[in-house]
């Protein structure tokens, strides 16, 4: 499936069950590995450090549970509950102002 993300902006996410979970705000992408990682359902653009990372463990979708994507996005029922663990690795690079978002995944 190939869709050009700047159309996901905005898309209604919905479960297989059909229960609305929210719109798309923003997009994480691993770019080493050229894949979409999760979908926000808040915005992280202007959000310190922490509510970020609120946001990411508590508001974001992960792209591999997408089934459908036509004029709305339908997830697996797994991803309708949107708890995942969160464990931010620290490293020494961090205080560089460098950080690890292995969170992310």
């Amino acid at each position: 499936m190939s869709i050009r993300l700047s159309k996901l902006y905005g898309m209604d996410i919905f479960s297989d069950a059909g229960k609305y979970l929210g719109k798309v705000y923003d997009i994480i992408v691993d770019v080493e590995k050229g894949e979409v990682v999760r979908l926000t359902l808040e915005s992280i653009h202007t959000a310190s450090r922490e509510d970020a990372q609120r946001i990411i463990k508590e508001k974001t979708v992960l792209y591999k549970n997408v089934r459908s994507l036509e004029d709305v996005i339908v997830v697996s029922k797994g991803a309708s509950q949107m708890q995942y663990s969160y464990q931010p690795s620290i490293s020494s690079r961090e205080d560089e102002g460098s950080s690890n978002l292995s969170f992310l995944k």
